[in-house]
């Protein structure tokens, strides 16, 4: 299935050091002919760590994409009746923004464009970066996993031994579960082995 033509929303949450497996992938999509609508939450925007300051990341996805950063709950519900999307995608999504996706809380703009698509009956893809997939947050993803028209990157634990409860999606499938997704299917097998490809 080809995405050219096709309007992508992504959204970044605050998993900074997972942004270096994402962007490629936003990279592939941009040269896929999709057309691709950046949404951050405030603390992408804002916040400065190890891996970079937040305006450089916006900087850099502004730059891929050809597209503002939709910044704000007031912006990004046009992506709903206004501005219909094809796929709505958050990655990396953390444990934070997963268990208010689970329970219906819309305090970031990436949430809220991820509600105004479920709205529209159109597909949501997350790609999680968790240290509690298996621990507290099991639930909001048993939740998520249940919900009509959210399908999942296929995901795995990155570090059995030292981080038990965490799980991150296998990013480079990012782009094969969008087309899935867009035709009603959830890729499989979901749960994967994370560094399948390094073994």
């Amino acid at each position: 299935m080809s995405l050219k033509g096709k309007r992508i929303g992504f959204g970044l949450t605050g998993s900074h050091c997972t942004y270096d497996e994402v962007f490629p992938e936003i990279e592939k999509l941009v040269q896929s002919g999709a057309e691709v609508l950046p949404v951050v939450t405030f603390t992408v925007k804002s916040t400065e760590t190890r891996f970079g300051k937040g305006e450089d990341w916006v900087q850099r996805i502004e730059d891929l994409t050809g597209n503002k950063v939709i910044d704000s709950i007031v912006k990004a519900e046009p992506l709903g009746p206004k501005i219909p999307l094809d796929c709505m995608v958050i990655a990396p999504l953390t444990g934070n923004s997963m268990s208010k996706f689970a329970n219906a809380m819309t305090d970031s703009p990436v949430l809220m464009a991820a509600k105004a698509t479920l709205r529209n009956q159109r597909p949501v893809v997350l790609g999680m970066s968790t240290n509690d997939a298996l621990g507290l947050n099991g639930v909001n993803l048993m939740r998520l996993m249940a919900t009509k028209n959210i399908y999942f990157i296929p995901f795995g634990q990155d570090d059995p031994v030292k981080k038990p409860n965490s799980m991150v999606a296998r990013m480079t499938a990012l782009t094969e579960t969008i087309e899935s997704a867009i035709n009603g299917r959830q890729l499989q097998p979901v749960i994967v082995e994370k560094y399948k490809d390094e073994m």
